[in-house]
């Protein structure tokens, strides 16, 4: 098939690089490089990196206001889109351009968790599994049919980060099985019930408040990791915590029990990867050599 891909994080590479593998991929579509890192030099996409190292066309429009853009779109003859995790709101004439339309790759089981961050959401409200859904794209926000979909669990100490990346996987996978059954797969309207959204991470949830019960602590922990982070502050440093698991223990809140397991309002959690500010990830074990902790976290 014709195929214009439209992505732009490390989530949509594993799907560029699978339909690439199978279909004429006519252009890529990402946001454009964007100042990046101490230097803030413009820095590609993984898309767009991706894309380049295929051999493939890239554009990066700032907007699809312009007229011109959506001609060029249309202009590519394209027999369907396929959109992971793009970052612009298609319109109308956009949607419609591809003679099958444009299907998206959405990381949850919806309607559950439609919007931005459904991967988070889910670790953070403590779902016990998520999955991925190929929707055919309407104009509204993730509300189209749904043509395929696949559950997966989350386990018990798996951040975002370890989930993010097994639905890249089966995203890639999920894309190949509708594009070979595009024209009779049926369309599956979405149901009016468990319709929940996945608000974009704000910093302020990042801040943890060991008063909270050890459980929402720990789902905070794994659901923020590895950005932007659930963080504390250790005496005058602030610590960026990236792995943990519940542990048994009783304290004040944010004492500090053995090693790095912390008392909370209500059970305790152990910390199991942290981040000291300018360094680089690493185990407790390895933080707990270099860093003297005080008798509670703030």
């Amino acid at each position: 098939m014709r195929v214009v891909f439209m992505g732009t994080p490390d989530f949509a590479v594993p799907a560029l690089r699978a339909v690439a593998a199978r279909h004429e991929v006519c252009a890529v579509y990402c946001q454009p490089p964007r100042p990046a890192g101490r230097g803030q030099a413009d820095r590609k996409s993984p898309v767009q990196a991706a894309a380049e190292a295929l051999g493939l066309p890239v554009s990066h429009p700032a907007t699809f206001r312009d007229p011109a853009d959506i001609a060029a779109f249309a202009a590519l003859g394209a027999e369907v889109a396929v959109v992971v995790a793009y970052g612009l709101i298609l319109p109308a004439p956009l949607l419609s351009a591809p003679a099958m339309g444009c299907l998206n790759i959405h990381a949850s089981l919806l309607p559950r968790w439609r919007g931005a961050a459904p991967i988070h959401r889910a670790v953070m409200a403590g779902d016990r599994e998520t999955g991925i859904s190929i929707m055919q794209m309407d104009e509204g926000l993730d509300t189209g049919p749904v043509l395929l979909r696949q559950a997966l669990p989350i386990g018990p100490e798996e951040t975002t980060a370890d989930l993010h990346d097994r639905l890249a996987a089966l995203g890639a996978q999920l894309i190949l099985s509708a594009l070979d059954g595009i024209r009779f797969v049926p369309r599956t309207p979405q149901p009016a019930e468990g319709v929940t959204y996945a608000a974009k991470i704000a910093k302020a949830e990042a801040r943890i408040d060991w008063t909270r019960p050890a459980d929402e602590i720990d789902r905070q922990i794994r659901g923020l990791s590895p950005f932007p982070g659930a963080w504390c502050m250790a005496g005058g440093e602030r610590l960026k915590l990236l792995r943990s698991r519940l542990a048994p223990g009783l304290g004040q809140p944010g004492q500090v029990l053995s090693g790095l397991t912390v008392a909370c309002g209500a059970g305790a959690v152990e910390i199991l990867a942290a981040q000291r500010e300018g360094k680089r990830p690493v185990a407790a074990e390895e933080l707990l050599r270099g860093l003297t902790l005080p008798e509670r976290l703030a």
